[in-house]
């Protein structure tokens, strides 16, 4: 049995490789639970900026915004000059294009993209249509957050059920033209892999 599109599109974004990157795109979302994996990356070396994108206010559904999550990079003693915030994005879609256009201001080449598990695939896939919209050569890396809990109990659901409605909103994205498909995506991996 072969295996589908989107089973091989799940593979390479949970194994994806790390490579010395440009900055670290701290996606807001899953309350503080991203900003770990954030921090060993940069203390690690893998870049020297952290971008904190998201601009929603909603503790309820685990949106934390900057005033929360600033303090905890803080506590990990990450300096200011190498923090990069946007406040403007409301979305998935507003971070994808804000951080783009910050990668193409700041002649980045590579970024790594820090979500939750269940979030990774729609992010990488709404980060990867922009980047082929704006025809940029930008590597986009996958290092979602570790260690997190399937069946934990968060205000805003476990992540379990959080991975379906994920898919049910690829889907969804996709026929809005949102997002790139999963065979784009893997093709793009394999233009990605042989970049030095």
């Amino acid at each position: 049995m072969k295996l589908s599109l989107r089973e091989k599109f799940i593979a390479i974004v949970d194994n994806d490789r790390l490579k010395k990157s440009d900055a670290i795109v701290l996606l807001e979302g899953d309350g503080l639970y991203r900003v770990q994996k954030s921090v060993e990356l940069f203390n690690n070396n893998w870049a020297d900026k952290i971008v904190f994108s998201g601009g929603i206010v909603d503790l309820e559904y685990g949106s934390y915004p900057l005033s929360y999550i600033l303090p905890e990079l803080q506590k990990y003693r990450i300096n200011e000059k190498n923090l990069i915030f946007d406040e403007k994005s409301m979305n998935t879609l507003q971070q994808a294009i804000n951080v783009v256009e910050m990668a193409i201001q700041f002649s980045w080449k590579r970024i790594i993209l820090v979500a939750s598990h269940y979030h990774q695939y729609r992010a990488y896939l709404t980060f990867l249509n922009q980047v082929l919209i704006k025809k940029i050569n930008l590597e986009i890396i996958n290092a979602s957050a570790d260690n997190l809990l399937w069946f934990e109990e968060l205000n805003w659901g476990m992540r379990i059920n959080l991975l379906d409605s994920e898919f049910d909103r690829i889907n969804k994205y996709l026929a809005l033209g949102h997002l790139t498909t999963y065979k784009q995506a893997i093709e793009y991996q394999k233009w990605k892999e042989q970049q030095v």
